[in-house]
């Protein structure tokens, strides 16, 4: 198996490092990531400046590639450029791992979520795709090694079925407060649709000028569905949310037909 491993965090961040390690023994691994950290850009790509790319040494084990782009660039020029470069015309990995990113990924922040954007980019182009994400709660210390661990078995879990060319499956993992953690219930969940609870802190600068501060962790919302994603991974359970980019309201076409029927 070939993988594709890729992030939003940047291509030296402890997440995808310790992904790297924990994947090792799938299959032969190939690193195409940002160069700086990209969070929260969500699916923007760049058409009107080159971007570079240089092979980095991350760490004793892992090399990859660094791209000055977005998560859904690194995904874009690997596929169409970087792969049939190294592997010949026409090939493509088995499957495009993104991750894994310092936060959680559950609720609308999946629409935010660069990690989850270069997920979709791979699955726009045919390729299969798992996002993984680990929400960091208010743990002291970040175990991104056995985090990392837990996220390795549910991608097992996930490869051991047929996947679509077009599919993408959103993970994320509890907080992870020791080296031992067992491994959590795995739970498959809807994503919450409610807004976020966050808001803004108004302040005044120096010169009088108003400014916005952002409040809030990124996990409050509106409400929590049961049965939701934000539900499960509260109760410190390993989400698997099914997703979609095809963002038509299907339920509503039959309406809109009628509407505009002559």
């Amino acid at each position: 198996m070939r993988v594709l491993l890729t992030n939003d965090d940047g291509i030296s961040a402890p997440g995808i490092q310790a992904l790297h390690a924990a994947l090792c023994g799938l299959g032969e691994i190939v690193t195409v990531a940002p160069a700086t950290a990209q969070s929260a850009m969500s699916h923007k790509i760049n058409f009107h400046t080159p971007m570079l790319t240089r092979d980095v040494q991350v760490n004793e084990t892992m090399r990859g590639i660094a791209v000055d782009g977005s998560p859904a660039d690194c995904v874009k020029i690997a596929l169409r450029a970087i792969w049939p470069e190294r592997y010949g015309a026409g090939t493509r990995p088995d499957v495009v791992i993104s991750g894994m990113n310092a936060g959680a990924n559950v609720g609308i922040n999946v629409i935010y979520s660069g990690t989850v954007a270069a997920a979709v980019e791979s699955a726009f182009l045919g390729v299969p795709a798992i996002a993984v994400s680990l929400h960091l709660g208010d743990v002291q210390q970040i175990r991104f090694r056995r985090a990392a661990e837990l996220a390795r078995v549910a991608i097992d879990r996930v490869l051991q079925h047929a996947i679509d060319a077009h599919s993408v499956i959103n993970i994320n993992v509890p907080r992870t407060e020791s080296d031992d953690a067992p491994v959590p219930p795995i739970r498959i969940v809807a994503m919450n649709t409610a807004a976020g609870a966050d808001g803004f802190e108004r302040r005044v600068g120096p010169a009088g000028q108003v400014y916005y501060w952002p409040s809030g962790n990124g996990m409050d919302f509106v409400h929590t569905r049961e049965g939701s994603d934000v539900e499960a991974l509260y109760a410190r359970c390993i989400t698997i949310t099914p997703l979609s980019y095809d963002i038509t309201d299907h339920e509503r076409l039959a309406i809109w037909h009628g509407r505009f029927a002559p």
